[in-house]
């Protein structure tokens, strides 16, 4: 059944309510091709994208002609997928630029409402084994639950004074943590963090380290690169490999850990709001965090949904932030130990 989205006519927008013109577009005369060059997914997704938030889309307003929970999805689709407001999508549902900036925001606000459905660690043992299977079959590494990195996307500056959100590239831009499991699914993202913070103290602040301190028995463990403490249940490369099995843990930890970094470029590249090619995102910190949120709950949405993560891959690899050297005092024993056997009982 064609799913009929009402169009308000621009000089409506612009001219008051004394024009009643309302016309109305009907997306399935529209190709499957139209309707992914323009809004980034497929026509089903569309669908059901619409009727997941039609409820809090369509909340009481105080304007005579309310824009449709549809219309509101797809300017907001349009502008993830963009980056900007000036698209062929302003002509294909003729709401003016004003009216997308609401439908952005009401469409974020809805999607970072639906994140805790979306994105969170599962306490499922049958679904964390099929997780570290899908891990061990990437690189060989045993009992992983998730891989961990922090990425930054850039914003405009807050204020003149404010240098929180300066990172050591010079530029602002808010930090994000990230964790997934190996087909790509965010466990965790944690959008909020000044540019200026290092990835170390955002883990050991962020609720995924918090979510790990507080369990027991962990039943394996996350990766993170060398810029993340040592754990029992997050595991770190071998700072100085000698041996064989050194050698062979470490291209497996790094093979492993990179799928983080893949889902981020696949995030970036489909949403290119938040890749910096059209310019830095011109909002607060904050509402710049609800949007890169909201792509996240999206890129989830879609993967369980049945779309594959990687079909809009980009394949050049992001600069990475300046590695620092593990110091003896950081380094729990215990973890250090349990390494040790790890790479003795599984890479020698």
């Amino acid at each position: 059944m064609a799913i009929p989205i009402a169009i308000l006519d621009c000089d409506l927008l612009l001219h008051g309510r004394g024009h009643k013109t309302l016309d109305r577009f009907d997306i399935e005369m529209v190709s499957d091709e139209f309707l992914l060059t323009t809004f980034g997914f497929p026509r089903e997704f569309i669908y059901y994208l619409v009727e997941l938030l039609r409820d809090v889309l369509s909340r009481p307003t105080q304007r005579s002609r309310a824009i449709s929970p549809e219309v509101q999805v797809l300017a907001a689709l349009g502008f993830y997928t963009s980056g900007s407001f000036q698209t062929i999508m302003g002509d294909a549902i003729g709401i003016s630029q004003a009216s997308m900036s609401r439908c952005v925001t009401n469409v974020t606000r809805a999607l970072v409402e639906k994140a805790p459905e979306f994105i969170g660690f599962t306490r499922d043992e049958a679904t964390k084994q099929q997780s570290k299977d899908e891990f061990f079959r990437v690189a060989g590494f045993p009992d992983v639950l998730g891989v961990v990195d922090c990425v930054h996307v850039a914003i405009k500056a807050p204020n003149s004074e404010d240098s929180s959100y300066v990172n050591k590239k010079g530029f602002h831009s808010v930090n994000c943590q990230l964790v997934c499991d190996a087909r790509g699914l965010l466990l965790s993202a944690e959008t909020h963090w000044p540019g200026s913070l290092q990835d170390s103290l955002i883990f050991s602040q962020s609720c995924a380290s918090k979510l790990h301190q507080e369990q027991d028995n962990h039943g394996g463990w996350l990766l993170g690169d060398r810029r993340y403490p040592l754990k029992k249940w997050l595991m770190t490369p071998i700072q100085f490999p000698e041996t064989p099995a050194e050698f062979r843990y470490n291209l497996a930890h790094g093979a492993t850990q990179e799928i983080v970094d893949r889902t981020f470029r696949a995030i970036q590249t489909r949403f290119r709001c938040l890749d910096g090619s059209k310019g830095y995102m011109q909002y607060s910190p904050e509402k710049c965090s609800h949007i890169i949120l909201a792509c996240c709950v999206l890129h989830n949405a879609s993967l369980q949904s049945g779309l594959d993560a990687w079909t809009f891959e980009r394949t050049d690899t992001p600069d990475q932030s300046d590695e620092v050297e593990e110091k003896p005092e950081d380094v729990d024993p215990e973890a250090l130990q349990l390494r040790k056997e790890l790479t003795l009982n599984h890479f020698s």
